[in-house]
């Protein structure tokens, strides 16, 4: 793989990766809620989904889906209710009036942080266009004539590094709106925008066809 590929790659991908999109709404919603370093487990859950997606594409399950739509379209309905699941969620949320804090949910904890690593975890692996967005944006990087997997290997890994850099960007984005939610009535607002936003995000991928 020659450098000017390569720049071309990480070029691309830092517009890509820039764009806002569940996994940076949450990632940034958590920071926002429980902190920087609880947002931490968030990210982790995000990057391993992503990663286990896109080496999934490497091995083939990108053109199976393509080859099978019924297949694709029962992932992307299943992301897409989860995603509607914690937009409703998010929305509903209650808020205490005397603390602005948001009340405990008696089965998760929320701020545990194997709960947030999970969240992550299954939001990035929601959206089944990502497999299909990596069987068609790496191959453009590789060079045949070259063994593939060392490529691969370097694309992925940068991938990786872009991605968690603007993990980064949102949390600390979501760290600075921390000391306007101790307001209750500024709380509830951002529940419900962040609400909505994934329930937009369900209704877009509803609606997408690969």
């Amino acid at each position: 793989m020659s450098m000017h590929t390569w720049w071309l790659f990480v070029m691309m991908t830092f517009v890509v990766s820039a764009t806002p999109g569940p996994n940076m709404i949450l990632v940034m919603s958590h920071s926002a809620r429980h902190g920087l370093r609880a947002a931490l487990a968030t990210m982790a859950g995000c990057m391993t989904a992503l990663l286990a997606m896109m080496s999934l594409s490497a091995a083939g399950l990108g053109a199976l889906l393509q080859a099978f739509p019924s297949v694709f379209d029962a992932l992307r309905w299943a992301g897409a209710a989860y995603l509607a699941y914690l937009g409703i969620k998010s929305w509903r949320t209650p808020v205490r009036e005397d603390a602005a804090q948001v009340e405990a949910e008696p089965a998760g904890k929320p701020s545990n942080t194997g709960y947030l690593y999970r969240q992550g975890l299954f939001v990035a692996a929601s959206n089944p266009k990502a497999i299909l967005f990596a069987a068609a944006f790496f191959p453009q990087f590789i060079q045949p004539e070259l063994p593939q997997m060392p490529q691969f290997g370097i694309l992925l890994a940068t991938f990786a590094v872009i991605e968690v850099s603007w993990y980064l960007v949102y949390a600390c984005s979501g760290r600075q709106l921390a000391a306007y939610l101790r307001r209750a009535p500024v709380l509830r607002v951002f529940n419900r925008v962040t609400g909505g936003v994934f329930v937009g995000f369900a209704a877009l991928m509803a609606a997408a066809r690969h």
